[in-house]
């Protein structure tokens, strides 16, 4: 939920600390909202604490934004760009969409928005024996996450592209919540083969509520113990002036080399590490 930047400080120089980018996102949208239009950008990112077979501090990313575009038109054109990427090295199946409420029932046996924080973590414990016992019991972000990576991905069918969407609106700081569902926003990730490859939004352009938003994760930040970071205020500018209704995705490239190749770990596929 909190991604965590690298710090940059110039040897013996004065002035604030400045950060690797973990995303193109802010800067990007600050540009469609001076009416560049739709735009895509392969960047490298950077992001600390993350480690792992499917993780590296830096790697690439494919961020790209459509203009005037419709929420699920967006998913099935992104479905069908990973498609066309994927099929030459995989015989993929056809397409599956589970709304996250249907894949943690289907997968984890338990509804998360109806559930307490006891209930997932018990639902977590019942399929496993991991000892968990440094998450909070009541860190409900946390235990549905777990969730997600550790009883759903691993379970989901193989050999497709898998969509989960609608994800909760606390789940989705810079995504629209959906017009008939407040509980849900506009927000989906794509699959395959249990690898998460694509986290796509209904981009929130309300300025108001965006800053809203900011202010309760740096309150959670706070009460988490995380260290405080500042608001990127260009970016709130940006908003205010007036961002045209667009959808965004991140598009995580190494991964998309990693099936192709057919590894199990992104170290693999990445010539420096």
């Amino acid at each position: 939920m909190h991604l965590q930047s690298f710090e940059v400080r110039a040897p013996g120089a004065p002035g604030p600390v400045g950060y690797l980018h973990t995303s193109p996102e802010l800067a990007m949208k600050r540009l469609l909202a001076a009416d560049y239009g739709s735009m895509y950008q392969i960047a490298k990112v950077f992001r600390a604490g993350e480690r792992g077979p499917r993780h590296n501090p830096e790697f690439t990313l494919l961020e790209w934004y459509r203009t005037e575009a419709d929420y699920p038109g967006f998913i099935a054109e992104n479905l069908r760009l990973l498609e066309e990427l994927l099929r030459p090295y995989l015989r993929l199946e056809a397409a599956l969409q589970y709304s996250y409420r249907q894949a943690f029932v289907d997968y984890a046996g338990v509804d998360p928005f109806e559930a307490d924080t006891g209930q997932l973590r018990a639902a977590y414990l019942a399929q496993s024996a991991t000892d968990v016992t440094a998450i909070p019991n009541q860190d409900r972000h946390a235990w549905l996450d777990l969730l997600l990576t550790q009883r759903i991905e691993p379970r989901l069918p193989r050999d497709r592209l898998i969509v989960i969407a609608e994800y909760p609106a606390d789940q989705a700081c810079l995504a629209r919540v959906s017009s008939t569902t407040p509980a849900v926003a506009e927000r989906f990730e794509i699959y395959c083969n249990g690898l998460e490859l694509a986290n796509g939004f209904h981009e929130l352009s309300d300025a108001n509520e965006q800053c809203r938003r900011i202010d309760r994760e740096l309150n959670e930040r706070r009460q988490r113990g995380l260290p405080q970071v500042p608001v990127d205020q260009p970016f709130i500018r940006a908003l205010q002036q007036g961002l045209p209704d667009c959808c965004g995705i991140a598009i995580g490239f190494d991964r998309l080399v990693m099936l192709a190749a057919g590894v199990d770990a992104i170290d693999k596929v990445i010539a420096f590490v």
